[in-house]
Order: structure tokens, then C-alpha cells, then sequence
């Protein structure tokens, strides 16, 4: 790859958090084919939470975290694991799924088609940075893509993000936050069908049995966060395949989008308009050229741009409802589920 000229990194960061299955991997590709940001997908799930529990970390600590395989990249690779970009079960391919860096899953396939170029020239970069905080070292990890790139500002999207949403403004203070969102209904419909969002539902179940209440914990409680260690733990060593899926119902899905809802109101529902954007995903799909320019202009006015705009445009797509599709019990009891997270956003019952 040829390395451009660096540009300034002066624009503050964005979040693009969610409670995932509801169009946030659409607004990365937009960003991603905008030619000044740096849209990150699928970075904080696939490192994970764990790393901000230590004060400071060595750089080679770091490229452990983005190229050795954790129980999240593991179930990830089971299920249907929408955003891999990366060629896993290609016989040629450097990795397969037994070892494929968590980082190249998604993230870096999203940057450039030649991803396996970037992860080799990032490992000097990442191994160089001394003891210091995890914070710190994503910053440089950034704003040396940034500058590696070519762009002028990061934005990083991971699905279902609001669950460890806290952690990111307590580590990022000055990043904005777009937050997408969509019907719960349709979004628990969807994280129904879902393996990794099968998986934890069907692990709040398994710690309600142990008097355990995490979708409380999530909505409102201050506790979540001391308690988030013990559950990340509880989750490692668990095996899924004991986990109570037979159990599952649409309402448990429900409650669960809900919890995230009220949670992501409760950290930054107050946040100003310069530092918040409320992003409907049905607006996005009705208006498209309207939306975007306001996802854009939100992060920087002098990033809009009329040929990426109508590029960009012609991406988000009407989908079918599945909640029509269901019978009237169906509907009523997941909207009863979904009750509080519909009135919080405006949405009809």
C-alpha cells in the first residue's frame, strides 16, 4: 500500500452505539465509504471490555488482545456472524477460524482489501507503545490508522455496543455518540434469530435462575458496572451449549432490547445536541439523503460532501416488517415486552 501524506486528527471521535440488529453495521458502511473517516466495525466487541480493569498495559499485552483468539471471537465464529469480512474458510487464506485474530474478523477487512498488509505493518506499531493506559493505547491505535489512512476522524461501531456503553464515554469523555436505533419489535424479532444475541438472552435466563437479574442491572441499576466483571467471567467459562435456549421466548428478547434502551437513556439521554444524535432507522430508509446529511454534519460539517452524499444514499434499503407477519397474541405479548423502550423512543404500541 502507498502511504499518504498525514492528515490533521483534530476532529473529536464518534461512537455509533446501538442495541445491535438495528442498522448500525448500515451507518459504518456509509462511513466507510467516506473518504475522511475512519469507520471502525466490530472493534470493541471483538477486543472486548476486559482490558480497561488494568491501569496501564504493555504493547505487546495489546497485540495479544487483537490477534489471540477469546471466548467472544470463538462464539462469534459459531454462529451467524454477520459483519465477517474476513475469508475464514478460504483453504489459501493466511487464518482460519482456529486462529484468526479477533481484529481481522471485521475491523481491518473493513478498512482495506489489504488488510493482511495492515495487520503486519501494525504489529511493530502496536508492540512499540510502552506501559500505559489501555485508553492511551487505543488512541495511538486510531489516530495512527487515521493518519496511516488517510482520514481525518475515527468513528468505531460495535453491535449491541449500549451494553458496554458506559465503559467507552468513562474511557473516551470527548467522543459524540450517534445513537441508531429501530422498532423494538422488529429488533427483538431479529436478535431472535440470532446466535450471539440467542446466546446472551439465553444467559440472562440462566443467571435469573441464580437470582440474578441482568436486564435490571442494565436498565436502570449503578450496580451493572461493579457486577459487569463477574458476568464478563461467568460468560467465559460457561458452556453455551447448556445455556436454556429451549426457553427462549420473544418476550425475553423484548425486555432484554428494553433493558438496553432505558440504559442508553440513562448514560446520555441529557448529553447536548453537539455531543448526542438520535438516528431512526426507519427515518434512514424514508430519507435517506435527509439522515444522512444529518449523520455527517454531526460529525463535521466540513465532511459533507454531495458526490458521497448521493453515493451513500442509494444504500439503506426497505425491509419487510416481521412483526406484521406474527399472529395478534404473538404481537401483544412482544409489545408488551418491548413497552418501555417503545414509549422512550416515540414509538406507537
Amino acid at each position: 500500500m502507498v502511504k499518504p501524506a498525514a492528515p490533521s486528527v483534530s476532529i473529536p471521535p464518534v461512537f455509533v452505539l446501538s442495541t445491535g440488529r438495528c442498522g448500525s453495521t448500515m451507518v459504518s458502511d456509509i462511513l466507510n465509504r467516506h473518504p475522511s473517516v475512519l469507520s471502525l466495525s466490530e472493534f470493541f466487541s471483538a477486543v472486548g471490555m476486559g482490558v480497561f480493569r488494568r491501569r496501564r498495559v504493555t504493547g505487546s499485552r495489546m497485540w495479544e488482545l487483537y490477534t489471540r483468539q477469546q471466548t467472544r471471537t470463538r462464539l462469534m465464529l459459531r454462529g451467524n456472524y454477520d459483519e465477517l469480512l474476513y475469508p475464514v474458510d478460504d483453504p489459501n487464506a493466511r487464518f482460519s477460524r482456529r486462529d484468526m485474530p479477533p481484529i481481522m474478523g471485521a475491523t481491518l477487512p473493513h478498512l482495506t482489501d489489504q488488510h493482511e498488509a495492515l495487520f503486519d505493518e501494525l504489529e511493530p506499531v502496536v508492540n512499540g507503545q510502552p506501559k500505559q493506559p489501555p485508553a492511551v493505547h487505543f488512541r495511538h491505535l486510531f489516530k495512527w490508522l487515521c493518519q496511516r489512512l488517510g482520514r481525518n476522524v475515527w468513528a468505531e461501531r460495535s453491535g449491541g455496543s449500549l451494553v458496554f456503553a458506559y465503559r467507552l464515554l468513562s474511557q473516551f469523555p470527548d467522543a459524540r455518540i450517534i445513537h441508531i436505533y429501530r422498532d423494538g419489535r422488529e429488533t427483538a424479532l431479529s436478535m431472535s434469530r440470532h446466535y450471539i444475541f440467542r446466546t446472551f438472552v439465553a444467559a440472562v435466563l440462566a443467571f435469573r435462575r441464580v437470582g440474578l437479574d441482568v436486564n435490571h442491572l442494565m436498565a436502570g441499576s449503578n450496580h451493572w458496572d461493579r457486577i459487569s466483571p463477574w458476568l464478563d467471567l461467568l460468560t467465559k467459562f460457561s458452556n453455551p451449549d447448556r445455556l436454556p435456549y429451549d426457553k427462549l421466548t420473544l418476550a425475553d428478547f423484548g425486555v432484554f432490547w428494553s433493558s438496553m434502551i432505558e440504559r442508553g437513556h440513562r448514560l446520555f439521554g441529557h448529553f447536548p445536541p453537539d455531543r448526542l444524535l438520535n438516528v431512526r432507522f426507519e427515518e434512514v430508509q424514508t430519507e435517506p439523503e435527509a439522515q444522512i446529511r444529518r449523520l455527517i454534519r454531526f460529525i463535521d460539517p466540513s465532511l459533507e460532501d454531495e458526490g458521497w452524499l448521493r453515493e451513500v444514499a442509494r444504500l439503506p434499503l426497505p425491509t419487510p416488517s416481521r412483526f406484521e407477519q406474527l399472529g395478534a397474541e404473538e404481537q401483544a405479548v412482544l409489545t408488551e415486552g418491548c413497552r418501555p423502550g417503545l414509549e422512550r423512543l416515540g414509538y406507537p404500541l
